[in-house]
């Protein structure tokens, strides 16, 4: 359970391959929920007055100064690099000799300089000459997006797709000949669970069911239909064409595909063939059975291929080991075993080498892995290369988690990375050159926001000791900090649980850590047990124990920050979306401690919750079997079953059209504070889904939160004494 998009990356999680994932769902939910969500829709009420809202909106509109970039590609010859310039929310497509960025040329697919399309997702062609990008130009309406290719020598890009539905992830064969990519033919919204469901009709589970697969054109066609390659019974979510550009991998399920990503298997497809079955996880014995495999990745002598696989709890939010398998199927073997880091994305150098892009504790660092023959037969375990680099921030280059763009011999690697201190820029790293840590240790390519400073408070990464694990977190400071005056603290809990909260520029509209900042609060956010970044040991501790282990956690960080620096701690709120939703429903019920409580898009009850949601596949892994096997486990971390221990004043805000976390599941905690006499308020948007799209709606959770924090963790309100019971 996640909340992707700006504010949702911030917290990355379900309960954040591209950024923004989407959604898709079949119907229990939607079935229980079309009669009783529409109880409340958010209005346009002013807070405690106008000018409350009037300061919050001029901070907040402060938090993303600078220049934004998309999605970033390298050529394969490394001469010249393409991006999105304006951010992932849209903007223009450039390219430029990665050596001045300042000398670019558009790249698009518009007729006239008046024509706005939208246009990106990037792939450059294997001998350097075009540029693939997907484009809304051809469509009167401006919203079927097809693929084009430019040429970069002043033509006209050329339109290759005439599609009729969503499209994305393009990827040219590696002869140059076709392009590859995911379709979902005659789509009405995007593929995933992220976004608004659909309203539920028909039969549910069974009609109006949207596939997603991979489809193909030749890089030469002209308006041509998209020709399905996978088969129409199978729902792909990830896909890599074979070195011998005669077939693919890919990983796939039978639909509905929101749900079933949680059981997909590795499938191998020669061009016209039937698909074959390579790995299922369900199927295997040890550490890999029944968990989740994402991004395959093809050797380049085609007898392997490299995945990553572990307990993962969103499509788009990869993290685990480092794992192969031989192409024609076998046993697959764990090359990262025991490593204290998640490895979110993979690619081969050569065939004794892979580069693994992962999360260490609160850096993002890429490391070169040596899988010769030995490694690939077992007699010998594999070696890692030092860090190429360790940025204590979030990289990437737009496409998936972590994921970076490198030209054909991999002698250099091209992406963004930000933190909270330095706005986003482009980067290169090139292996086998002496870097030191952080962005230092890098070349910056760009230089766009030279100078821009942040406009919330300075950010420390924090550990502290909790039971036996060292848990890692990120504490932004009050803007204008005095160490002489007593602050307010809000724990932000991510989403997920299996992501993590990284270092990142900005802020955006939903609730906001750097908004908070700006407006004069301590924030913590913490990664505990469940979260990326210390290995596959820590990201499984709260299976079958969600709301235990990782609460101790929490309340262990606040501890930290309350004995390191001036916390008021009766001012002490905690927030969250999706699983951070669910950890403040149930942290109320667990503790007197916070004195106001924002839960976004959460979970109160799990055995209600099984039969509601989307995408129940993926809580087998984490309880161990469905809630109709054993009840009990799904009891116990049951907010609704602890409600009268409640008395923190909480606000509930959810999307009347969530899959993910159903509208009831809000309406349900809501309704329970309200009958025992605890002030609450619930607020449902309408059209929206697990993420929210609409800027107003976004805005107005922000709004409302702060106004809540205000409302009852009040400046001056007294000082509590620091006893055995204020610890509760």
């Amino acid at each position: 359970m996640r909340f992707v998009a700006d504010s949702i990356l911030g917290m990355f999680g379900k309960i954040f391959h591209r950024d923004l994932c989407a959604v898709i769902a079949s119907g229990a939910f939607l079935f229980f929920g079309a009669g009783c969500c529409n109880f409340l829709h958010a209005q346009n009420e002013p807070g405690k007055n106008g000018s409350d809202r009037a300061h919050i909106d001029e901070v907040l509109r402060g938090l993303n100064r600078g220049r934004g970039v998309g999605q970033v590609a390298i050529s394969p010859d490394g001469k010249r690099l393409a991006w999105i310039d304006g951010g992932r929310g849209g903007g223009e497509i450039r390219v430029a000799s990665p050596e001045d960025l300042s000398k670019s040329q558009r790249v698009t697919a518009a007729v006239n300089t008046e024509q706005h399309c939208a246009e990106g997702e990037l792939a450059w062609e294997p001998d350097s000459k075009g540029l693939a990008f997907f484009s809304s130009c051809g469509d009167a309406a401006g919203r079927q997006e097809d693929l084009y290719l430019s040429r970069l020598d002043g033509s006209p890009a050329k339109r290759l797709t005439a599609a009729k539905g969503y499209v994305h992830e393009p990827a040219f064969s590696p002869d140059g000949s076709k392009i590859a990519f995911l379709y979902v033919q005659g789509a009405t919204r995007p593929a995933g669970a992220l976004a608004a469901m659909k309203p539920a009709a028909g039969v549910i589970g069974e009609d109006n069911v949207e596939v997603q697969g991979v489809s193909m054109v030749a890089a030469d066609a002209s308006a041509a239909a998209p020709a399905a390659v996978s088969p129409a019974n199978l729902h792909v979510y990830e896909f890599d064409w074979a070195p011998d550009s005669k077939g693919m991998a890919y990983v796939a399920a039978e639909p509905p595909g929101e749900n079933n990503w949680w059981v997909a298997k590795l499938y191998v497809q020669e061009t016209g063939d039937q698909a074959k079955a390579v790995l299922a996880p369900a199927e295997v014995d040890g550490p890999l059975h029944g968990l989740q495999i994402a991004v395959p990745r093809w050797s380049p002598d085609g007898r392997h291929i490299a995945f990553i696989g572990g307990l993962m709890s969103d499509q788009g939010s990869t993290g685990g080991d480092v794992w192969i398998v031989p192409a024609a199927g076998g046993q697959p073997k764990d090359l990262t075993a025991g490593r204290p880091t998640s490895p979110a994305w993979v690619e081969w150098g050569s065939n004794e080498y892979l580069y693994m892009s992962e999360l260490a504790g609160g850096n993002s660092q890429l490391i070169r892995l040596k899988v010769d023959a030995d490694v690939r037969s077992g007699s010998k375990p594999p070696s890692y290369g030092s860090p190429i680099f360790s940025i204590p921030g979030s990289v990437g280059d737009g496409r998936w988690s972590h994921s970076l763009s490198s030209v054909s011999d991999h002698s250099m690697f091209v992406f963004t990375a930000s933190s909270f201190d330095h706005p986003t820029e482009i980067y290169g790293a090139k292996p086998g050159t002496v870097m030191t840590s952080g962005l230092e240790g890098v070349m910056k390519l760009s230089h766009w926001n030279d100078g821009v400073k942040p406009g919330w408070g300075k950010a420390e990464s924090l550990s502290w000791k909790s039971d036996n694990f060292r848990v890692q977190g990120w504490l932004l400071f009050p803007k204008d900090y005095d160490e002489h005056k007593r602050y307010p603290l809000v724990v932000e809990v991510h989403g997920g649980p299996a992501a993590a909260v990284t270092a990142r520029w900005g802020g955006g509209g939903g609730i906001s850590a750097t908004g908070l900042s700006a407006l004069g609060y301590f924030v913590l956010m913490p990664n505990p047990r469940g979260s990326f970044g210390q290995g596959e040991a820590f990201t499984q501790a709260n299976r079958k124990d969600f709301g235990y282990g990782d609460l101790r956690d929490i309340l262990a960080g606040v501890d930290t920050v309350e004995a390191k620096y001036p916390v008021d701690p009766e001012r002490v709120g905690i927030t969250g979306w999706s699983y951070g939703g669910f950890m403040t429903m149930f942290a109320v019920t667990q503790t007197q401690r916070f004195k106001a409580a924002v839960s976004g898009a959460g979970l109160s009850n799990w055995q209600s919750y099984y039969g509601e949601n989307s995408i129940d596949q993926w809580m087998i892994p984490y309880f161990g079997s469905s809630v109709y096997d054993d009840p009990s486990v799904y009891a116990k971390s049951s907010a609704i079953n602890f409600i009268k221990k409640a008395k923190t004043p909480t606000l509930v805000v959810v999307g009347d059209r969530d899959g993910e976390c159903p509208a009831p599941q809000s309406y349900e905690f809501w309704h329970a504070l309200r009958d025992q006499g605890v002030p609450t308020k619930l607020v449902v948007y309408p059209n929206e889904g697990h993420g929210f799209v609409n800027p107003e709606h976004r805005r107005d959770v922000m709004d409302r939160a702060v106004e809540w924090f205000e409302k009852y963790m009040p400046e001056g309100q007294g000082t509590r004494s620091e006893g055995v019971a204020s610890r509760e």
